[in-house]
């Protein structure tokens, strides 16, 4: 008895030390800078945004069908993700931007270049074609599997 006493009394002095621990940790780190965080976000987001409404009108006024003209639009911004991600410029946008940078298409880019760029050195077959798909696989998975669901779904109200 005095033994689960004790194994209580030492689980009550850790929780205190890590209580303590986290309090510090708290007061030391710095706070981030809130507003001025949403608004890069904000703002580069929807320069992303507008450069893809832009490359859409391009399309659309080469006489492609508003399909046609988005799917080729999603493209070009996907090449340019990849791009500015291969050159190193991407990264310092999304330090900046934060979610901006991360949440469009361009986004996608990058979560897919980046790993590839880094496991490079492994080999391609270990390195860029095993971890190309660590940050993006997941999502790609969820979206398919979600895709298929709904499809099912619709097909059996048919």
């Amino acid at each position: 008895m005095s033994n689960e006493i004790n194994k209580k009394q030492q689980e009550i002095k850790e929780k205190m030390q890590q209580q303590k621990y986290q309090s510090k940790v708290d007061n030391v780190t710095p706070k981030p800078p809130l507003l001025k965080n949403i608004c890069w976000a904000f703002v580069v987001g929807g320069l992303i945004c507008t450069l893809g409404q832009l490359i859409t009108d391009y399309f659309l006024g080469l006489s492609l069908q508003k399909k046609e003209a988005s799917a080729c639009a999603t493209a070009v911004l996907v090449f340019l993700g990849a791009f500015f991600t291969g050159i190193g410029v991407y990264d310092d946008l999304g330090k900046r931007a934060g979610a901006g940078s991360i949440v469009p298409i361009t986004g996608f880019a990058n979560s897919i270049v980046a790993p590839a760029m880094e496991f490079k050195r492994e080999g391609y077959v270990f390195g860029v074609g095993a971890k190309m798909f660590v940050i993006a696989g997941p999502v790609l998975v969820y979206g398919m599997v979600t895709a298929f669901i709904i499809g099912l779904i619709y097909w059996i109200r048919q």
